[in-house]
């Protein structure tokens, strides 16, 4: 260890993270962000406390009395406590009820929110100002321009509330196709922005890729107010010593923007295998599509840790056909890990996490045939080869996509905003 880092853990001994994310179990890649943020600061001697969602699945932890009720969506409830329900996700006082308490058992030196809207709410960050805790937000996805969070509608890309015009969330029905539910975002989105909650009482937000930065930019929010901070994989966690198979994975939710219906039709045309691991609502429409193209596809079920990275390490390549504006996908880092090339939508983030042609190949998003192309061009070259770029993925984020990295770029950030 160099005489820096010894400098940082020392100041660190006796300080203390408030670190927020709506749920305290691995769901997706926020909770993964989450947690290995958590263990990252933990390592370097901060005492790190969280603030959650209480939930049936979450991970034990001594501060769960201080999480707030569940807020579960998809579950039969009563009109009462659907009333009840949409108006903590607009506004929950029962969060600044209870974050107030732990400040007061447990003030901390700086917050760090990941996920916190519909189930925890950005009425936490009027807490925080009130006690003078600097804040700080990671944008995992585009919630800060999007009432509806994906810039994504009937399939394609919609930035009709870009300039304020929030009210189309409601003409358009962008949230499940329901005026209620669109109506509450409507409702949340208007006052959260009317209260500065995420402008005036967050001090910085942390954006995962260089696209995020720019959009967000581009929809209004000033640039000294972002900070470019790459998620990060321990490449030292990942085995490369795998066999190679003759299949390529998707792994990830089975939902409409994910592009998965494409990438099936892609392999039928290019005579590819595929191996989806994952659930989600459109699963029954894509089998539907494997039988009707003859596509050579085998559904997995959900995978995760060794089972899930075994399949990757062993594949031709991890593909994302991604059609929304993905940010800084997890999964990318994770198959450079493994030592896998990767093919990827050229749409949002994706294209940064790709060197083309030595990291991986990237395709149109939405297009059959394009994606049809890379895969056979990637299934085409010596195995040797894959190997390669696979190995040149994992080099490049164990320089720029690691922990250390990671690490010092946050740390300067909580520095600058603290003081110490």
């Amino acid at each position: 260890m160099n005489a820096p880092t010894n400098v940082q853990v020392t100041m660190a001994d006796t300080r203390r993270l408030l670190n927020i994310n709506n749920y305290f179990y691995r769901r997706g890649g926020a909770e993964a962000v989450f947690f290995d943020h958590t263990a990252l600061f933990e390592e370097i001697g901060w005492n790190v406390v969280p603030f959650a969602m209480q939930h049936e699945k979450n991970l034990p932890s001594p501060w769960s009395d201080y999480f707030v009720s569940e807020i579960e969506y998809g579950r039969e409830i009563g009109l009462k406590d659907k009333v009840a329900q949409a108006a903590k996700v607009i506004y929950s006082f029962e969060a600044q009820r209870n974050l107030k308490r732990l400040i007061d058992k447990a003030r901390p030196d700086i917050a760090h929110a990941h996920n916190i809207y519909h189930h925890i709410s950005p009425a936490i960050f009027s807490t925080l100002k009130d006690a003078g805790i600097p804040v700080v937000m990671t944008a995992h996805d585009l919630k800060l321009a999007c009432p509806s969070y994906k810039m994504l509608r009937d399939g394609a890309i919609c930035e009709d509330c870009k300039g304020g015009r929030i009210h189309n969330v409601v003409v358009n029905r962008c949230v499940k196709g329901s005026l209620p539910l669109s109506a509450v975002v409507f409702a949340e989105t208007l006052l959260h922005r009317s209260l500065g909650l995420y402008r005036n009482k967050v001090d910085r937000i942390v954006v995962p890729s260089r696209f995020y930065c720019e959009k967000l930019i581009e929809w209004g929010w000033p640039a000294q107010k972002l900070v470019h901070i790459p998620n990060f994989v321990d490449v030292d966690h990942f085995s490369t010593d795998w066999t190679e198979g003759d299949y390529f994975v998707f792994a990830g939710r089975l939902a409409p923007e994910k592009g998965i219906a494409t990438l099936i039709r892609a392999c039928a045309r290019a005579g590819q295998k595929l191996v989806i691991a994952g659930t989600g609502p459109e699963e029954a429409a894509l089998k539907e599509i494997a039988h009707s193209t003859g596509a050579d596809v085998t559904f997995a079920g959900y995978l995760s840790g060794e089972n899930l990275f075994r399949l990757i390490g062993k594949s031709r390549g991890l593909v994302l056909p991604s059609e929304w504006y993905e940010n800084a996908p997890i999964s990318i880092l994770e198959a450079y890990a493994l030592g896998r090339p990767v093919v990827g939508a050229a749409i949002g983030g994706i294209p940064e996490m790709i060197r083309e042609g030595e990291t991986g190949l990237t395709a149109t998003a939405g297009s059959v045939d394009g994606l049809a192309e890379a895969l056979a061009d990637l299934a085409s070259r010596p195995a040797a080869e894959r190997a390669a770029m696979g190995q040149a993925g994992r080099a490049w984020i164990a320089d720029e996509f690691s922990r250390a990295a990671y690490r010092r770029k946050t740390l300067d950030l909580y520095q600058s905003l603290t003081g110490v």
